[in-house]
């Protein structure tokens, strides 16, 4: 051990800031440990193995033998993701499943700093962290997610149907009774936005108190059971309702994260809209645009004169949609409600984007197309008393 009478020089190490730390928490079923372990030890060599995987451990609690933790790190997220989405891990996986209850949880974070036994420390700055980076996320469909600064946790599904069912789908969507909003004394339902574009539906939730513990209650409620049901012939992704396991795969690849959020300081009056926008990203350039995205919200917020009252971004991947609420008609406004600034932002927004051969948005009239190619119809908004 280092004292402080043996002071040691400290060797300062630049840190990729795209590295990823990966934290399982796992509750193991009674009589399954030695079932766990040995189903580990398999797999961690093949993990090992995975482009992108630098190392991983294994701990089990010493209050409570049921609690077991898993952290791994990656050189980068998009090595992580590209494995934990692949029908490869899906496979690989499987034999753990009987072993673990339902609750656990997923936690993702970027290394930030590092301290060595010796003192070497390697450090990014706090504001240098991506935009678009992985936020902490949880369990399929059930995420650990910081809540925004107005106290409120956001999220958001999405998912594609087959191409001529849009109509019916809709239908089905904006159709149903919602649930009690009310989950328990620190939780409850605020606002349930719905949205699709072509194919494509997004269902952004907000929630105040536990997000996990809202959407296992939204889940079970009978409507929501009815309506998943119905949608699911629609899917272009087969889902299996009826298989946990099945189940819960499908909606850890739907989730989309909030990675950026912009409410106003104080409660704004007269008529809101809400308004979403999908981003045709070229390839690789999520974060950049969800990062453009953020800057641009956080300065029209603050401008009293500017029709953007608040905004969310989600952003997984390449999958970049803007939640943005309006103090104007979205089409009288379509620069507000696009995210572009002036014309340098403009420049490096479509310089992100597949913009296609006539694309611009330098211009009154082009940001005008876009939006209009890009405008997620809204389906249903349902808020409750208090939001």
């Amino acid at each position: 051990m280092t004292t402080l009478s043996e002071p040691q020089v400290q060797q300062h190490a630049e840190l990729d800031e795209s590295r990823l730390r990966v934290v399982l928490m796992l509750e193991i079923q009674d009589g399954a440990q030695q079932r766990f372990l040995d189903v580990y030890e398999k797999l961690r060599h093949k993990v090992a193995s995975v482009p992108g995987h630098v190392s991983d451990q294994l701990c089990q609690s010493i209050d409570d033998p049921r609690q077991w933790l898993i952290t791994s790190e990656w050189n980068d997220p998009d090595s992580f993701l590209a494995w934990v989405d692949s029908p490869a891990h899906r496979e690989m996986v499987k034999p753990m499943h009987g072993c673990v209850s339902d609750r656990f949880r997923s936690l993702r974070y970027n290394i930030l700093r590092e301290t060595s036994a010796k003192g070497a420390t390697g450090t990014r700055k706090p504001e240098e962290v991506r935009a678009g980076s992985p936020r902490a996320a949880g369990g399929p469909g059930m995420p650990q997610v910081t809540p925004g600064p107005d106290g409120v946790t956001r999220h958001a599904l999405t998912f594609t149907v087959k191409p001529g069912s849009e109509r019916k789908v809709a239908q089905i969507l904006a159709g149903y009774t919602s649930p009690q909003a009310v989950v328990d004394d620190t939780t409850r339902l605020r606002r349930t936005s719905l949205f699709m574009h072509g194919n494509r539906v997004v269902r952004a939730v907000e929630v105040v108190g536990d997000l996990g513990a809202a959407l296992r209650h939204v889940a079970m409620q009978p409507e929501i059971r009815a309506v998943e049901e119905a949608i699911n012939p629609y899917l272009e992704e087969d889902r299996e309702l009826g298989n946990p396991e099945a189940a819960r795969a499908f909606f850890a690849r739907a989730a989309l994260p909030a990675v950026h959020h912009t409410a106003p300081a104080a409660p704004v009056r007269g008529e809101v809209e809400r308004q979403a926008v999908v981003y045709p990203v070229k390839k690789g350039n999520g974060p950049a645009v969800a990062k453009l995205l953020a800057e641009q919200d956080g300065l029209a917020a603050a401008d009293p004169g500017n029709p953007v009252i608040g905004s969310t971004v989600f952003q997984r991947e390449d999958i970049v949609v803007r939640v943005v609420d309006l103090r104007a008609d979205a089409g009288a406004q379509p620069a507000a409600a696009l995210g572009v600034g002036g014309e340098r932002e403009a420049t490096v927004l479509g310089s992100l984007l597949d913009l296609g051969a006539e694309g611009d948005l330098r211009s009154a009239a082009g940001v005008a197309r876009f939006l209009a190619a890009c405008d997620m119809g809204l389906v249903t908004d349902r808020r409750s008393q208090d939001a």
